[in-house]
């Protein structure tokens, strides 16, 4: 049984997408994902992003559709990282890799730089932390941060160079953008 997602706005806008059904798995919510694409809208053009943890894609779809250079996604599960390839195809999206590994060992590995980085990491691993330390180099200097999170972000130990810019709640999912100063 395959899950699915809805591409919210630019050229892949209403486009659903199926992701697999795999336990812990959870696509950005539409309305968060709204209010995060309408705070990133004068930011997203020709952007080079990181999706940390992928997962469904929804976070790395939405950015290509709405005007990103290339989006670099990082899924640890084979099946849904097979799905994520499909999804490129389906869109014929030639600007996006995907990394079937855990998160630790393909950041240790990049050398280059993201003006846009998408961290929701699984909340039961609590992850946030190690992996904003990780990626925390590979952010260009004016660079943004979008973290999801189950609990306060300030509960986080984000670097001390990442500055809250706009905050969300929906639910029991708070979400922040974050600028590197």
């Amino acid at each position: 049984m395959k899950n699915q997602l809805r591409i919210i706005g630019g050229e892949f806008k209403r486009r659903t997408l199926n992701f697999a059904n795999i336990e812990g798995l959870r696509p950005t919510p539409d309305r968060v994902r709204e209010t995060l694409f309408n705070w990133l809208m004068w930011d997203i053009q020709n952007t080079k992003v990181l999706d940390v943890c992928t997962g469904s894609g929804a976070l790395g779809f939405e950015a290509l559709s709405r005007g990103a250079k290339h989006v670099v996604m990082i899924e640890p599960n084979s099946v849904q990282a097979q799905q994520l390839k499909e999804n490129c195809k389906l869109l014929k999206i030639e600007n996006c890799e995907v990394h079937v590994k855990n998160a630790q060992d393909i950041l240790s590995k990049i050398n280059q730089k993201f003006d846009l980085v998408f961290l929701d990491p699984p909340y039961s691993l609590n992850l946030w932390q190690e992996l904003a330390l990780m990626i925390n180099p590979l952010i260009e200097s004016t660079g943004l941060i979008y973290i999801e999170a189950d609990r306060n972000l300030t509960q986080l130990q984000l670097p001390s160079d990442w500055v809250l810019i706009k905050q969300t709640k929906a639910g029991t999912v708070q979400a922040g953008l974050f600028k590197k100063s």
